[in-house]
């Protein structure tokens, strides 16, 4: 087993760490998780109704990565990567959780981008965010919350860049509308006022 000191590791990119890893380096699968246990949990958060059900993921996520080190290869971002196996995760229990709806007589619990414990603010956006059309409501997330670039966006759905920019415009669009009625009638009620960052008109790198 190889063995690299802490101080390299956590100096190392994701796809330097990665190799490590399929490499047979413990330490570096370590800092990976490190890394990106947090945001992966926070995608299946984003994405399915319960806590619990969004850690079982995330684990499944990290169970994969690690099946999958002695075959990986550098041909993506690692973050790309990443999202790539939580991605087809998430696809496989939503096809269980629609199974289970449709023959075994249980409530579909697919995921609704409204989650608890959020701010007033926040709630408006999820809100609006689940009315949207389902590829519309993915990229979205993707881009605002996961901070992926459109080009990892685009591998990650298999759309061309720029479906991916105009199905995003269109989606912003779609949220301006929503959003705004809901914060014309909050302003009566509280002095904060729904957060613009989603449907700015402007777009950053």
């Amino acid at each position: 087993m190889n063995e690299t000191p802490a101080s390299a590791v956590n100096a190392n990119t994701d796809e330097m760490l990665m190799r490590s890893f399929s490499n047979g380096s413990q330490e570096a699968f370590a800092e990976l998780f490190r890394r990106y246990r947090q945001p992966i949990y926070g995608f299946f958060c984003r994405r399915v109704p319960d806590a619990a059900r969004a850690e079982e993921l995330a684990q499944e996520t990290f169970l994969a990565l690690l099946r999958s080190g002695a075959r990986y290869e550098p041909r993506a971002l690692f973050r790309t990567y990443l999202y790539a196996i939580a991605l087809r995760i998430l696809r496989a229990d939503r096809r269980k959780t629609t199974f289970r709806a449709a023959f075994l007589g249980q409530r579909d619990t697919i995921a609704d981008p409204v989650k608890r414990d959020a701010t007033e603010s926040d709630l408006w956006v999820r809100r609006a965010i689940a009315k949207l059309a389902p590829m519309d409501r993915e990229i979205v997330l993707l881009r605002e919350f996961e901070q992926l670039s459109y080009g990892e966006i685009a591998e990650l759905l298999q759309l061309a860049v720029n479906t991916v920019r105009s199905r995003l415009f269109r989606a912003r669009m779609a949220l301006r509308e929503l959003l705004e009625p809901d914060a014309s009638a909050a302003a009566n009620d509280a002095p904060e006022t729904a957060p613009q960052g989603i449907v700015q008109k402007g777009e950053r790198a």
